[in-house]
């Protein structure tokens, strides 16, 4: 939303018996590693004893009131583009269902594209000025530019051929990768959905596969879109593309086509 992270709260759900206290001190130096890397300050926390493992952060920041980046805010004529590949639930699911589905260098791939943060796509697409954003995480692809396109009033027209997967992502998908919130993702837009017969099953699917810490949907004018994507690359942004348009529709429309 073009914010600057200020401050965190560790939020520590941790199971008292089951993983060394080695494991879990590693898991919050890499919490600490990511605030640092991101400008915050790390302020303290909270601990929970939980049987099932979790961890996360309560974080602070500022924005400009005149200068919030929406979801829902998109216009007509706007190109799309997204920041980051998708996959990572499948490969995950994949990974822990049968570790010789996905190899140690794909998931070596998938990890690195879950622990880089947004910051400097967030950064270049405040400076560009663009109309809308939002980030791709628990709702997938397809679920997240069904909620931008349901809060604008607009219609998402998305490109299979042009959306960077990970490599083996469809292939995870036929071999039943999925994850439980696949199907419920994209019943969330059924009512709003159009799927071309030329785009296959198992990319439909990764369409609404729910991504960890994926990257940035961005709605930006067309006159500024090759401008944003040659300086989201240059900050290093790499598998950023234009992967799709925006347009005029009675209350709001997904279309994906091949």
């Amino acid at each position: 939303m073009g914010g600057v992270p200020l401050t965190a709260l560790n939020i520590c759900c941790f199971p008292e018996k089951g993983l060394p206290v080695e494991d879990l001190n590693e898991i919050l130096l890499g919490g600490l590693d990511k605030i640092r890397e991101a400008g915050a300050r790390l302020l303290g926390g909270h601990t929970v004893q939980d049987e099932e493992l979790k961890y996360g952060l309560s974080v602070n920041g500022l924005v400009h009131p005149e200068k919030v980046v929406r979801n829902s805010t998109a216009k007509p004529g706007d190109c799309i583009i997204l920041t980051k590949r998708i996959g990572t639930g499948v490969i995950l699911s994949g990974r822990r269902k049968k570790a010789r589905w996905v190899p140690d260098d794909l998931l070596t791939e998938a990890v690195r594209s879950m622990a880089a943060l947004n910051r400097d796509a967030a950064r270049v697409m405040v400076e560009c000025g663009v109309s809308a954003a939002t980030d791709v995480t628990g709702f997938g692809l397809g679920g997240h530019a069904g909620e931008v396109a349901r809060g604008s009033g607009v219609g998402f027209r998305l490109f299979a051929s042009k959306v960077p997967f990970f490599d083996g992502a469809a292939e995870l998908v036929t071999r039943g990768a999925t994850t439980r919130v696949t199907g419920t993702n994209l019943e969330s837009v059924r009512e709003i959905l159009t799927v071309d017969p030329g785009v296959s099953e198992s990319v439909q699917t990764l369409f609404f596969d729910p991504q960890t810490s994926g990257g940035l949907l961005i709605s930006v004018p067309s006159e500024r879109a090759d401008a944003l994507l040659a300086a989201l690359r240059a900050a290093g942004v790499a598998d950023s593309a234009v992967i799709g348009e925006v347009f005029r529709a009675p209350g709001a429309r997904l279309e994906i086509l091949p």
